[in-house]
C-alpha cells in the first residue's frame, strides 16, 4: 500500500481550512489557545513560572504536578516553536521530577507537588514516552544544547532505561513488557493503558534511539497497532481505561487502582486521538480510518445528543453518571477526524473551531486534550 502519510509526504491536513477557515483565522486562534493556556487569567491558566527559570503545569483538578502535564506542555511548546517554555518545563521535571537513586532511578516521579516534592517515587509511562518524543523534535527544531539541555542525549537515554530497566543489576522494572513489546500501565505490573500506544512516536524512535534500541520500537510500533484492534470495540471505537494484553477491559479482584477501569472513561478518550494521529503521519493501517469512522458514527449520530457527556461501557452502554472530563472526550473524538474520508469528519471540525475552553478546577486535562485536538486538526501537530 502506499504510504500517504504526514512522514512520507510532508503534508499534514488542515481540516480547519477544508472548514473553510482562513490561514490567519486558524493561527491567531491558535496562538490564543496557547496564551490562554500559559499567559491566561488564574481561572484559565495552566502554566506557572517558577523560581530558577523553572516553570510547571499544574493539573488544576488534583492541585499537583504530574507527568503527563509536563511532557504535555513540552510537546505543545516545540511544536508552537517556544523554546523558553519549553526549557523551563523540562528544567522543572528534571530537577524535582527525575529519580537519581532507588529501584525506579532513571525514571520521572509521575506526580509532585507544586513547590517540587515528590508526592509518589512511582513512574508513569505516558509521561516518560512525550518526554522523549518532545525531547527528540526539540533537538531537530532547536538542536542540542550542553547538559540536560543536550535534548537528543536526554531522549536516548531516557528510552533506553524505559526498556532494559531490570537487566543486570540495575533493579526496578521494564516500562515496555519485552515478550509482547506492549507498554505496561506501571512498571511491574502485566496490563496495559490503551492510550498509552503512540505507534506513531514508537516509529520515530526506532529512527532516532539509540542504535541498539531501534529494532525494539520497531517492534513495539507494529505490536501497539495490533494491540488497538483488540482493545478497540469493533462496533463503538472505544477502548477501555485499562486492559489485559489480549485487549480485554482489565477488571482486578481487589480494588487497587482507585476505581473502576473497564469501561470508557477519562483515560481511554486518548485512544482514538492517539489512532487518528498515527493514521495521520503514517497511514499504516486502513482499519485506523475505518475504526475512527465508526466512533465518529456512533458517538456523533447513534447515540442521543443528551446522553454525549456520559459515561459509558466499551459497547456504548450509558452508564449512570456524568463524565468528569467531557470536552476532553468530544476533542479527542473530533481530532481523531484527521484520519477520516467522511466529510462528516470536515463538519465537525468547523463546530469546534470556536467550541470554549474549559475554565475552573477541572480544566487542566480538558484543555490539554482540547489544544492537541487543535493543532492536530490545523495540520500544527508536526513531526520535527
Amino acid at each position: 500500500m502506499e504510504r500517504t502519510g504526514a512522514f512520507y509526504t510532508g503534508i499534514y491536513r488542515n481540516l480547519f481550512a477544508e472548514a473553510g477557515f482562513g490561514e490567519d483565522e486558524i493561527e491567531n486562534r491558535k496562538q490564543e489557545i496557547f496564551h490562554t493556556l500559559f499567559y491566561g487569567k488564574e481561572e484559565e491558566r495552566i502554566f506557572h513560572t517558577a523560581r530558577g527559570n523553572m516553570g510547571y503545569i499544574e493539573d488544576t483538578g488534583n492541585h499537583d504536578v504530574r507527568t503527563e502535564g509536563m511532557s504535555y506542555g513540552m510537546m505543545m511548546c516545540v511544536q508552537m516553536d517556544r523554546k523558553e517554555e519549553f526549557d523551563r518545563l523540562w528544567k522543572w521535571a528534571r530537577t524535582y521530577m527525575y529519580m537519581n537513586d532507588g529501584e525506579n532511578a532513571g525514571y520521572f516521579a509521575w506526580s509532585c507537588k507544586t513547590g517540587g516534592e515528590k508526592n509518589d517515587w512511582g513512574p508513569a509511562p505516558d509521561g516518560e514516552e512525550f518526554f522523549a518524543m518532545s525531547l527528540f523534535f526539540a533537538s531537530h527544531r532547536w538542536g542540542d544544547g550542553e547538559g540536560i539541555f543536550a535534548y537528543s542525549k536526554e531522549a536516548a537515554d531516557l528510552l533506553h532505561t524505559c526498556i532494559h530497566k531490570g537487566e543486570g543489576q540495575n533493579g526496578g522494572r521494564a516500562m515496555w513488557d519485552e515478550e509482547t513489546k506492549l507498554i505496561r500501565f506501571v512498571p511491574g505490573v502485566d496490563f496495559t493503558d490503551p492510550s498509552y500506544h503512540l505507534p506513531h512516536f514508537y516509529e520515530l524512535f526506532a529512527l532516532w534511539a539509540r542504535e541498539e534500541d531501534r529494532p525494539f520500537f520497531r517492534e513495539a510500533a507494529k505490536a501497539s497497532r495490533e494491540y488497538l484492534k483488540r482493545a478497540c470495540h469493533g462496533r463503538t471505537g472505544f477502548s477501555p481505561e485499562y486492559a489485559q494484553y489480549d485487549g480485554s477491559p482489565y477488571r482486578p479482584v481487589l480494588d487497587c487502582w482507585g476505581g473502576r477501569h473497564d469501561w470508557y472513561y477519562s483515560d481511554a478518550y486518548r485512544t482514538i486521538a492517539n489512532i487518528g494521529l498515527d493514521y495521520s503521519w503514517f497511514s499504516a493501517d486502513i482499519w485506523e480510518q475505518e475504526i475512527v469512522e465508526r466512533l465518529q458514527e456512533f458517538y456523533f449520530h447513534t447515540l442521543e445528543e443528551k446522553d454525549r457527556d456520559g459515561i459509558f461501557d466499551i459497547d456504548g452502554s450509558v452508564l449512570p453518571g456524568k463524565a468528569l472530563h467531557p470536552l476532553g472526550m468530544k476533542a479527542a473524538h473530533v481530532q481523531a477526524g484527521i484520519a477520516s474520508s467522511s466529510g462528516e469528519a470536515v463538519g465537525l471540525a468547523g463546530d469546534f473551531f470556536r467550541m470554549p475552553l474549559r475554565t475552573g478546577g477541572r480544566r487542566y486535562y480538558d484543555n490539554c486534550l482540547y489544544f492537541f485536538a487543535f493543532l492536530a486538526l490545523s495540520g500544527g501537530y508536526r513531526i520535527y
